[in-house]
């Protein structure tokens, strides 16, 4: 395993998976997972993660319930997303925050502080996860200044921990 810190890993009993399968079809638009999949919550070193049939496919960040890089790739949503230029993709692959300029759609249901993932202009596959610091609309205006706050990518610690 990559360099990742996991620890307390727990069995989830069909209710609990049930309650975050609904806040992930509810958000996303999709259904992710059932009652019936076995889910694992364990402690990550930022959030904890929700191991799905064994994959880490899920995290929960301040209290948040959302899919990993992994997890997108896997699911497609078509909710939640904000699609960057082609010259803002080795940034946030790296681990930096959007800003605004780089920014060319957004879903108008994002509000402030949601959970959202970031997808490239040409593919329209996810690259990374993270925190929106503006409502969908405002996203699309282009603003000077970080626009989303990333919390997982491709290629960091989360990603490769999945290899």
């Amino acid at each position: 395993m990559a360099d990742i810190m996991i620890r307390r890993r727990k069995r989830l009993r069909s209710k609990e998976s049930k309650a975050y399968a609904e806040e992930l079809e509810t958000r996303l638009g999709i259904p992710v997972f059932t009652q019936d999949d076995p889910v694992d919550m364990a402690e990550s070193t930022d959030f904890n993660v929700l191991f799905i049939n064994g994959e880490i496919l899920g995290m929960i960040y301040d209290g948040k319930t959302f899919l990993t890089v992994r997890g997108l790739l896997k699911y497609r949503p078509q909710r939640c997303f904000v699609t960057v230029d082609m010259g803002a993709v080795p940034y946030v692959t790296n681990g930096a925050d959007i800003m605004g300029p780089g920014i060319v759609d957004a879903d108008d249901d994002i509000k402030e502080k949601d959970l959202v993932w970031i997808r490239d202009v040409n593919n329209l596959v996810p690259l990374a996860v993270g925190v929106a610091l503006f409502s969908g609309p405002e996203l699309k205006k282009k603003a000077k200044g970080k626009a989303i706050k990333n919390l997982h990518n491709v290629g960091d610690k989360l990603w490769k921990a999945g290899e």
